[in-house]
């Protein structure tokens, strides 16, 4: 085959596996903050929202590892049919029977799927590019991300205030519903690559962790997912309590991910002229300075300039991680380091939310706010000695 023909062909499978990833990833989004919105509606107290959001991220915490294990092995179509099946099914779940109970079934089942279309693809678009133009193709798939990010919370928003909950789940269903098309659509696209058919043997995930530099890569992405998720948790409690309409909401989430957008059109440029570790220290430490001033008011111009800078800052790190990923990962073993930085994520996506929405239960939102910045200080100071470590 010739060049151009291949090229065409590995430019037609990433666009595809993007296209994949939108759909789901604005169901997930979406179900994300109406299953948050729903549940107070409901009357749950913060800290069971806080669990409920958590179990998005049970499963995933546990399965990650296998997951990308098998994504190196069978590709990303078998993993993206069942996951897709399994988010649909999660997503109407809520709209033929409304109690917490179900809404807490519900969230397994959307964050089981999502975690294994997310590492399948995640994955694929690695074997899909040359190696020169992966951070191109990781900046690519994070605006679709961001796409996703922007269309999810702010058609949920319009949807509850205007149709009601269960008219919310099945308008949002129906984006994985079309992604299930795509992907029968596209399977000529998805054939598995000869290179990750095979696995190493005698390796174990532990090798992965005492990697130092994909240690380190671990742990900034599982900060920066914190900071991520914890606002898509605490902006919906936190504009609740302050009086805001679901609308509003939706708008908020929806202003961070536009900045997500507008920064990551921005990457190629930013990745000739700054180093990798220096921007996700500095992306680090703006995120901690925005979650010291986001509890502090209550105007809605003033939260989505937060929400925008909040954006900007957020928007810099997953394509960074995910090329570094795929740069320091052994042979054959990037969906296992894909599933490895998962499993890390949804750890602290299924603490984080118990753990804030306790805090925020016991002394309000303002310390549950600070204390996420603190955190996040604490990694920038880390990843700043690491830029030091890198030269």
């Amino acid at each position: 085959m010739s060049d151009t023909g291949a090229t065409r062909i590995l430019t037609t499978r990433l666009i595809a596996l993007v296209a994949l990833m939108v759909l789901a990833h604005t169901a997930f989004t979406g179900g994300r903050v109406t299953l948050s919105l729903f549940a107070i509606k409901l009357h749950a107290p913060t800290m069971v929202v806080g669990l409920m959001v958590s179990l998005l991220s049970v499963v995933p915490m546990f399965l990650s590892v296998h997951m990308g294990r098998w994504s190196d092995r069978v590709g990303v179509f078998k993993p993206s049919l069942i996951a897709l099946v399994v988010i649909v099914t999660g997503i109407l779940l809520p709209a033929l029977h409304a109690s917490v109970p179900m809404l807490c079934i519900a969230s397994i089942m959307l964050g089981t799927g999502f975690m294994l279309i997310h590492t399948a693809i995640n994955n694929a678009v690695g074997h899909a590019s040359a190696v020169a133009h992966r951070p191109q193709a990781f900046a690519i798939l994070a605006l679709g991300f961001s796409t996703s990010s922007i269309l999810g919370p702010v058609i949920s928003g319009l949807t509850i205030d205007h149709l009601g909950y269960a008219a919310t789940f099945v308008i949002l269903a129906v984006f994985p519903a079309l992604a299930f098309c795509v992907l029968l659509l596209t399977r000529r696209n998805h054939q598995v690559p000869a290179s990750q058919t095979q696995s190493p043997a005698d390796v174990h995930v532990m090798d992965l962790l005492r990697d130092p530099p994909m240690r380190a890569v671990f742990v900034l992405s599982g900060l920066f997912s914190m900071g991520w998720d914890m606002f898509f948790f605490m902006t919906p409690v936190q504009g609740s309590r302050i009086g805001l309409s679901a609308s509003a909401i939706g708008l908020i989430l929806g202003t961070f991910g536009t900045a997500t957008f507008m920064v990551r059109l921005a990457m190629p440029w930013l990745a000739r002229r700054v180093s990798e570790w220096k921007t996700l220290t500095f992306a680090l430490c703006a995120t901690a300075f925005v979650y010291l001033l986001f509890p502090l008011f209550t105007a809605l111009p003033v939260l989505l300039m937060l929400a925008f800078l909040l954006g900007l800052s957020l928007g810099t790190a997953q394509p960074m991680v995910l090329s570094l990923i795929h740069r320091v990962a052994p042979a054959g073993r990037t969906g296992e380091a894909v599933g490895v930085r998962g499993t890390l994520i949804n750890a602290s996506q299924v603490f984080m939310p118990i753990l804030f929405g306790g805090l925020g239960t016991a002394a309000g939102l303002v310390p549950a706010f600070w204390v996420l910045a603190a955190i996040l200080s604490a990694g920038g100071v880390y990843s700043s000695k690491r830029k030091v470590l890198a030269g």
